[in-house]
């Protein structure tokens, strides 16, 4: 991604409404995996560490990061290991390392997924488990998609498939962002028909608005640990190394 986005992200991820309440959801799935509290937990593409915190109360956590901005601004998140690495090359552990594996809105800045998802594999426990959220729906692509450099946004069906093809199986897949759809929906499709350039539409709103947005999305952390949701912005799986 362009190094500005990078800033961006790093200066919003603790309050902006998306990234908190992203973060309420995640922690509500995670405690139905059952870690061990000495899990090994692996970030792939930690970014600028929006998660690495939340991960920190599951297990060990150790982060890769191809971009050398990024792995700066997540090293002032957290404290622990956060290593150059990128997919689908060869991650930088011996096989079967990890419990846990994490591709927190990765999957879709990698052209080859499936393969990247292979490499994932190999570093996975037997039994390990992976945890996936991605962008959904072609139709929703935007300035957005653009400006953060992804090659695709998901169904739950395709990123069944590319679990599928690198040989995990997936035990649910859903979406989330369900509640804020519609309205998200509509500023997408807006955009579209106005023709803005490429710019991240990640804007920190009022704090009014930032607050009722992070309350209407993380509501949701409710009714995902007993069910994914049949639609929304976004598109999550769990699925395991047999």
């Amino acid at each position: 991604m362009n190094p500005e986005v990078y800033f961006e992200m790093a200066a919003m991820q603790r309050s902006h409404w998306w990234f908190s309440g992203r973060r309420d959801i995640l922690a509500s799935v995670l405690r139905t995996l059952s870690l061990a509290k000495t899990a090994e937990i692996l970030d792939a593409g930690c970014g600028t560490g929006a998660n690495l915190q939340l991960l920190a109360r599951f297990g060990n956590v150790t982060a890769i990061e191809p971009d050398e901005t990024a792995r700066s601004l997540a090293k002032r998140e957290m404290d622990c290991p956060i290593l150059e690495g990128t997919l689908p090359a060869r991650l930088p552990f011996p096989r079967e390392s990890f419990d846990l594996v994490c591709l927190l809105d990765v999957l879709e800045h990698i052209e080859d997924d499936a393969e990247a998802l292979r490499s994932v594999f190999e570093v996975l426990k037997p039994g390990g488990i992976v945890l996936v959220t991605a962008p959904a729906y072609s139709w929703l692509w935007s300035a957005h998609d653009e400006a953060h450099r992804h090659y695709r946004r998901y169904t739950k069906t395709s990123l069944r498939r590319s679990l599928d093809q690198a040989g995990l199986e997936t035990e649910r897949s859903g979406y989330f962002n369900t509640l804020l759809f519609p309205a998200i929906a509509l500023i997408r499709l807006m955009g579209k028909l106005a023709q803005r350039e490429p710019l991240s539409d990640a804007v920190l709103p009022p704090t009014w608005l930032n607050a009722l947005l992070h309350q209407c999305f993380a509501l949701e952390r409710r009714i995902l640990p007993g069910q994914f949701m049949p639609f929304g912005v976004s598109v999550i799986a769990i699925a395991h190394r047999p």
